[in-house]
């Protein structure tokens, strides 16, 4: 299915850029419509020493923030409408600031959702992960740093025969079937009954096969290294610029106590991550 609705989360100006260098681009190649997403930060009412709310603290907290969205948005519309698009611009109130969250009801109206890596470094940003798991939509993450792209030439799926990495493959087929070469990895294939651990991927790829998809599958072990590890290596040595990953997880005490490949992937990829669930 081709994405016809393109929701772009534009939180502040550090990752504005990088996300509509992505977005814009997308959008104008796919002729989809384009809704740019902003959360205006609520300011929190502090109280004064006379135990009254601060009202001039709340005064240009608010003024500051509305001038910032004045701001974005008037670059959005600028940069969308020089690029010939079908857009809108949405803007939503927040006390995290995050349109996440808030933006919830135009984010699962979209066919695909774009937004940036957080930077690790930094308390702003897009909370992706939570995005990814409460979105209901494929989510194309841009790195926070690198190039950006919007066209994909060669992509690394990871595959291990779950309901998520179905659904991420399936998702990402508009990009599959445009790239040059998209590289199946099955790390540690379990061996059963029904396959060997030489047949894991076979069947994934020769379904993606038969939409014209350029497809090979490697098995690789993983020998005492984390799975996240290897992804990272396997994306260096490819020369990928696109992963396709099912955001899947172990119960929340696990991921509490040892995180987990998908958020691993969040924080560090160095390429664009096409993310569903």
């Amino acid at each position: 299915m081709p994405f016809r609705t393109i929701a772009a989360i534009l939180q502040g100006e550090q990752e504005f850029a990088r996300v509509l260098d992505c977005a814009i681009p997308l959008a104008v190649r796919l002729e989809a419509h384009l809704v740019g997403v902003h959360a205006e930060v609520l300011p929190v009412p502090y109280t004064a020493a006379a135990g009254f709310p601060d009202t001039d603290f709340i005064q240009v907290s608010t003024e500051l923030n509305k001038e910032t969205t004045l701001k974005l948005r008037g670059s959005f519309n600028d940069r969308a409408d020089e690029a010939g698009l079908s857009f809108e611009w949405r803007t939503l109130e927040s006390f995290s600031g995050d349109g996440t969250l808030a933006g919830m009801p135009s984010i699962r109206a979209a066919d695909l959702v774009v937004a940036a890596q957080r930077d690790v470094e930094s308390d702003d940003g897009t909370d992706v992960e939570s995005l990814v798991y409460e979105a209901g939509r494929p989510v194309l993450m841009v790195p926070h740093s690198g190039p950006v792209s919007s066209s994909f030439r060669r992509v690394l799926l990871a595959w291990n025969g779950s309901k998520e990495a179905s659904r991420a493959t399936f998702d990402a087929l508009p990009f599959l079937i445009e790239a040059d070469q998209t590289d199946i990895l099955v790390i540690d294939p379990p061996a059963n009954a029904d396959d060997s651990p030489d047949a894991a991927g076979a069947r994934i790829a020769a379904a993606l096969a038969r939409h014209g998809v350029t497809v090979g599958v490697s098995i690789e072990s993983s020998r005492g290294q984390s799975v996240d590890g290897v992804i990272q290596e396997r994306l260096t040595a490819s020369g990928a610029d696109l992963l396709v990953l099912g955001a899947y997880s172990h119960s929340w005490l696990r991921e509490l106590l040892f995180g987990g490949v998908t958020r691993s992937i969040l924080r560090s990829a160095p390429v664009t991550v096409l993310l569903s669930r």
